[in-house]
């Protein structure tokens, strides 16, 4: 059975208890908890650190490349480092979620990855050599791993499981809105001084981001149920509470699998496509790919809040089919449409499968594993799923080009994206009903 530790009322501990201590939900006599009700400047606080961090990990996007190349790196001592990341990006997914179910305070843990990012950036512009770089890129990659899962347990141990679909909307809201930003004023700011300047800008803006995450108040943020714990105990709970119970949930292993075809069909879309833009028009490639990237992201930032919302009336199958189905047709689109202006048009399909699946994934999760107290290592499953998936992704459908052409590449990953769709209809069982009783 899950381990419930005992609790009670804010309003009926001591001040002193208030400010020292993490909040945990009372539990009336009826066994009903009550819903969580966290301050404006905790959830404010929320939002902007997720704003900050998606400027802060913009910083570690294409700029590497195009700083290293700089500094007269070669382009192997740039595939190596790069690649040294995503390793460790990858198999640290699951280890990350487990330091977050083992952590006494998750915002700890998210300001230290926080200041090691910062740490990484400024190590970057400061002494770009190999062994510094390999080592800031494997550090980098560490922190990240944990960073997401620290940010999903936050919200649940705020919000709990009711409020997650609107949390992860606004999450969601803010990450896109900070990766916009971020890729505009580190883009000036290489063009206007220089590709080292990127760095130095990460660096400074870990300082808010961490200055955001103060704001959040540790004492709202109930660790048992950041962790996934169940409140109220059931014959469900009890078989989820050890990890081998939720290692055999159906639900969970469809939904990863479901997860690695979305990936596998959604990663090579945009660069192959690029591709394809930078032959038909290459005076045009490089504002055309622009506004490919631009497209989806305003999509997610307008849209994520209603699809959190929707996810609560319609449940979660129904948006999980509308991303795949999204998906399905946007390669098939890419495969068939010839002029460049019309491929920006169909990244609109791209913004809503983005905007689906930026919510629905760890709120999917979330209800999988909330009552097995293992909520941050599911999401390293699913997380290591995805990541498994995105790897593939280029490797076969750059094969596929290159040998069949891109049409059928294209039509390839569109088949892929299909095969996800009748996965989750046939197999996916509806998992936000847990969500609505908890």
């Amino acid at each position: 059975m899950a381990h419930v530790r005992p609790s009670r009322s804010p309003d009926q501990q001591p001040a002193s208890d208030r400010d020292a201590e993490p909040r945990r939900d009372s539990v009336p006599d009826h066994g009903q908890a009550l819903k969580p009700a966290p301050s404006r400047q905790s959830l404010r606080g929320l939002d902007w650190f997720i704003f900050f961090l998606a400027d802060v990990q913009t910083g570690f996007g294409p700029f590497i490349a195009v700083y290293l190349t700089t500094q007269k790196w070669t382009q192997a001592q740039i595939g190596l480092v790069l690649s040294i990341g995503g390793i460790v990006g990858l198999i640290g997914q699951m280890p990350g979620g487990a330091i977050i179910d083992a952590a006494k305070s998750e915002r700890r843990v998210a300001g230290f990855a926080v200041a090691t990012i910062g740490c990484c950036a400024l190590a970057y512009a400061v002494w770009p050599i190999f062994p510094v770089v390999a080592g800031a890129a494997m550090l980098h990659a560490a922190a990240s791993c944990v960073l997401g899962p620290a940010i999903a347990a936050i919200s649940l141990g705020l919000v709990g499981p009711r409020g997650m679909a609107e949390r992860l909307g606004r999450n969601a809201r803010f990450a896109s809105l900070g990766n916009g930003v971020a890729a505009a004023l580190m883009g000036t700011c290489g063009y206007l001084l220089s590709s080292r300047a990127v760095f130095l800008v990460t660096f400074i803006l870990a300082f808010p981001t961490l200055i955001a995450l103060s704001r959040i108040r540790e004492r709202e943020i109930d660790i048992a149920r950041a962790h996934g714990h169940a409140v109220e105990e059931d014959r469900e709970v009890a078989r989820l509470s050890n990890l081998l119970g939720l290692l055999r949930q159906r639900a969970l292993l469809v939904f990863a699998l479901g997860v690695f075809l979305l990936q596998l069909a959604n990663a090579a879309m945009l660069p192959l496509m690029a591709g394809v833009v930078t032959t038909k028009s290459s005076e045009w490639a490089p504002m055309l790919i622009a506004f490919c990237i631009v497209v989806p992201q305003a999509i997610v930032a307008l849209t994520s809040p209603s699809v959190g919302a929707v996810a609560q009336q319609w449940g979660r199958r129904p948006l999980l089919m509308l991303g795949f189905a999204a998906l399905t047709i946007r390669g098939a689109l890419f495969a068939l449409v010839h002029d460049p202006y019309v491929l920006v048009a169909v990244q609109l399909f791209d913004g809503v499968t983005a905007a689906v699946f930026a919510v629905m994934i760890p709120l999917t999760v979330a209800d999988v594993a909330f009552g097995s107290g293992h909520f941050n290592l599911a999401q390293g499953i699913v997380g290591t799923a995805s990541g498994i998936g995105g790897s593939l992704s280029t490797v076969v459908a750059g094969f596929a080009s290159d040998r069949y052409g891109s049409v059928t590449a294209f039509m390839g990953l569109s088949g892929v994206a299909l095969t996800g769709l009748v996965l989750i209809a046939l197999l996916m069982p509806e998992t936000g009903q847990r969500a609505r009783t908890a």
